[in-house]
């Protein structure tokens, strides 16, 4: 059974810009699963579950997205597209197909682009419906989506501000004898109480040896005098995404942490200075990298120097060796090398930046001198 929900008249410049970018790479149906991809094009925020929801573009032709029938109601206020149904005993995926104006043995896309976060379940139901190539749509929707528009930027710089205020009241706490579990649920009261959402993945607070492991998983490890601790959090502002680390160190440091983190800091500030429009994204990683190799720690330097960011906390552009992507105006992404001395510690500072005609424009302005807690 195929039901039809009311269609909208809404023009959607996004799904508009989507339809290009379709003519150009040669998609005739380009297929987007629940993810930021399909809050982007169509403001429709909606979990993935066993029952397949999907974007349905091809190019000159109204959007469609087949939801099950249970939540066709929520479905229905979309940008820019009509809404396709299927029932509990329907198969959804012929149900698109069908609505779409495709039929077995009949008329079928070539090329089929398929959301990177789509279950492999619901990728394997649309190959035995559709005999096409299936493609990957990242390359696309990474185009998308790089280059923010002035309302993306406000909520960004609205969810990197609130970061800032957190960083600047943390510092004032007692860090000696908590553990790294007590500081991050202190990071994250702070950013609940500015009205903000804490980012699911963190924050990652690292303390002591622990810090020389970039992606530490916050523990129970009782912070101690002497401590480097790297503190990595963010959060979310009606879906868009804010990302800091600071390192601190609880009370007086040694000279061999204030080397490390003057080398950071300074590869940090060269990769802000080489952000240019049209200069390749590999141009920053090798300006962060060239000052920490020529330091004797490029051994230690172990991650890419960034990723972009906005309804994903990692998105295009990233920000490596090899990325010869163009930066171009709009684009937001973290410049955040680091140092690691395995057994010892570790140091990293990370500020999101937005590109502009004039270069890179910090959206975070928390300090990035040595803080004792």
């Amino acid at each position: 059974m195929v039901a039809t929900g009311s269609e909208t008249t809404k023009k959607s410049p996004r799904l508009d810009r989507a339809h290009t970018l379709m003519k150009e790479a040669g998609i005739d149906l380009l297929l987007v699963s629940p993810s930021a991809d399909l809050r982007y094009l169509t403001g429709y925020a909606r979990g993935t579950s066993e029952r397949p929801t999907l974007l349905a573009l091809q190019p000159d032709r109204e959007a469609a997205i087949l939801v099950p029938e249970l939540e066709a109601a929520g479905a229905a206020q979309i940008a820019g597209g009509r809404v396709v149904t299927f029932s509990e005993t329907d198969n959804p995926y012929a149900v698109l197909a069908s609505a779409l104006g495709f039929s077995a043995g009949g008329v079928q896309p070539s090329r089929i682009a398929i959301s990177p976060q789509m279950w492999a379940e619901f990728l394997l139901r649309l190959q035995a419906t559709f005999d096409a190539t299936f493609v990957s749509a990242a390359p696309l929707l990474g185009r998308l989506r790089a280059a923010k528009g002035p309302d993306e930027l406000e909520l960004l710089e609205r969810a990197g501000r609130a970061v800032d205020a957190a960083v600047g009241q943390i510092v004032h706490t007692q860090f000696a004898g908590k553990t790294e579990r007590q500081i991050a649920d202190e990071i994250n009261r702070l950013l609940q109480d500015q009205g903000m959402e804490v980012a699911p993945w963190g924050p990652i607070v690292a303390s002591g040896p622990n810090a020389a492991s970039p992606h530490h998983l916050t523990g129970d490890r009782e912070i101690r005098e002497g401590d480097t601790v790297i503190l990595d959090f963010g959060c979310t502002h009606e879906g868009y995404q804010a990302d800091i680390t600071r390192t601190v160190h609880v009370g007086e440091p040694n000279d061999e942490f204030k080397r490390v983190y003057r080398v950071v800091q300074e590869a940090q500030q060269a990769g802000v200075e080489a952000a240019r429009e049209g200069v390749p994204a590999q141009t920053v990683d090798r300006a962060t990298r060239r000052v920490i190799d020529d330091s004797g720690y490029g051994e230690f330097f172990v991650h890419r120097t960034g990723h972009g960011l906005g309804l994903d906390v990692h998105e295009e552009p990233y920000i490596v060796d090899g990325n010869e992507l163009p930066l171009q105006a709009g684009m937001v992404f973290s410049v955040e090398p680091g140092i690691y001395l395995p057994g010892k510690f570790g140091v990293r500072i990370e500020d999101i930046v937005a590109l502009t005609e004039h270069g890179a424009s910090r959206l975070n302005n928390a300090r990035r001198e040595v803080v004792i807690v």
